[in-house]
């Protein structure tokens, strides 16, 4: 027993850093700079964990039930996805038009978008997260909790991460015309930043020599 919860205490722990790796640090951010308030901000990251926990516990629950794992050109190619994210989140922030009365209405959309960004990242995340799991699991009922652990723990550092983040937005938001400029500004980082993300894989982990 106490083996089981220091394997979830574990989980916990790495979870909450996983979640601020940059990529994710990054893709949330254009999403949570638009929020009027601490708690939009906030649910920001909490959705993203939800997306990301659901995706981490299906398919590595499968992957582990199959007794497979994802080969290194499948994992990259994952991994790829994540970057022409990144470019897009960056476009949109960067061309897309928001009013005040605009970024009110679309809490809900936000929401969904912050789902679909962690979904994306925990199907990037899987095949490591499959690897680990079955390193310090015993079975496979541990390993789901193990999972479960580590998604909780994402969902608790995005949602610190995002609400520390609306802090100084929320000051800047008082001052007429910055509100735009923080959306822009991270739209420029999440642009450039896929963009490297995606040059890294392809060049320096050889993506591009599975595709060629």
């Amino acid at each position: 027993m106490d083996s089981l919860i220091a394997v979830l205490f574990a989980g916990l722990l790495l979870g909450i850093k996983h979640a601020l790796e940059p990529d994710h640090i990054v893709a949330v951010s254009t999403i949570a700079v638009r929020s009027k308030s601490m708690w939009k901000s906030a649910l920001t990251g909490v959705f993203w964990g939800i997306g990301h926990t659901a995706t981490l516990f299906l398919f590595g629950i499968f992957l582990i039930l199959m007794k497979q794992n994802l080969s290194e050109q499948a994992a990259l190619t994952l991994e790829f996805f994540v970057g022409i994210m990144l470019v897009y989140l960056g476009l949109a922030a960067l061309f897309k038009k928001y009013s005040e009365k605009e970024m009110e209405k679309n809490t809900g959309n936000s929401n969904k978008k912050s789902v679909f960004i962690g979904f994306v990242h925990g199907l990037a995340g899987s095949a490591a997260m499959v690897l680990l799991t079955m390193s310090v699991s015993e079975n496979i009922w541990q390993g789901a909790l193990y999972i479960l652990a580590f998604g909780f723990g994402t969902v608790i550092g995005m949602l610190s991460f995002s609400a520390l983040l609306s802090v100084p937005v929320i000051m800047a938001k008082k001052r007429k015309g910055i509100s735009g400029n923080i959306i822009k500004i991270t739209g420029v980082i999440s642009f450039c930043f896929g963009l490297y993300y995606m040059y890294n894989l392809g060049f320096k982990e050889g993506l591009f020599t599975y595709w060629l």
